[in-house]
């Protein structure tokens, strides 16, 4: 069975955006120099990214308008909006994310990187769809916005496997102990 696994920035008080959905706040403390490449060697073990219409919009529109980051990638776009035609690499669907999960769980390939938004993410979460939780905390205090995780009754215990920092950002990576999504546990 394929690896889910969340990698995604956020603020020190846990957005992902600001509350005008921007990211422009993202970066280190000190200067590019400092900054860590971690995302190219986190992609290569992955081969399918999932993602909600507002990052895809943001990703197409900001962050990079020229080109599709992700062409190596068979890319799932969650959207209940009208979308743009489905190309080869780049699959737009209204499906329940959950049911998509399992579906693509089930597929041979590398690991399934969730990667935005905090709804998307959230309703993984509630199911306990995410194996894996790649953090960076990026040094800003945001003080309002888009969280990553809101409340919920379920608890999922986790165990800390890697930590890393640069920048004044610090990567957090914790895995799943277990289907333990009981809020008795």
């Amino acid at each position: 069975m394929r690896k889910v696994i969340l990698f995604i920035a956020m603020s020190l008080d846990g957005y992902v955006a600001d509350g005008e959905g921007s990211v422009d706040w993202l970066g280190g403390h000190g200067n590019d120099s400092e900054m860590q490449d971690t995302c190219s060697q986190f992609i290569v073990q992955v081969d399918t990214v999932v993602m909600g219409r507002n990052t895809y919009d943001q990703i197409v529109t900001e962050l990079s308008p020229d080109e599709w980051v992700y062409r190596d990638l068979t890319s799932y776009v969650i959207t209940h909006r009208e979308a743009p035609s489905s190309s080869e690499n780049i699959r737009f669907s209204a499906e329940d994310p959950c049911r998509l999960i399992k579906s693509l769980r089930e597929e041979e390939g590398k690991a399934i990187w969730i990667c935005g938004g905090a709804d998307l993410v959230q309703q993984l979460w509630r199911e306990d769809l995410i194996d894996v939780y790649y953090l960076s905390v990026i040094p800003m205090l945001l003080g309002n916005g888009i969280r990553l995780f809101e409340k919920t009754e379920n608890r999922i215990p986790l165990r800390l496997i890697k930590t890393q920092s640069y920048n004044g950002i610090t990567d957090l990576v914790y895995e799943r102990r277990g289907n333990m999504n009981s809020h008795n546990q």
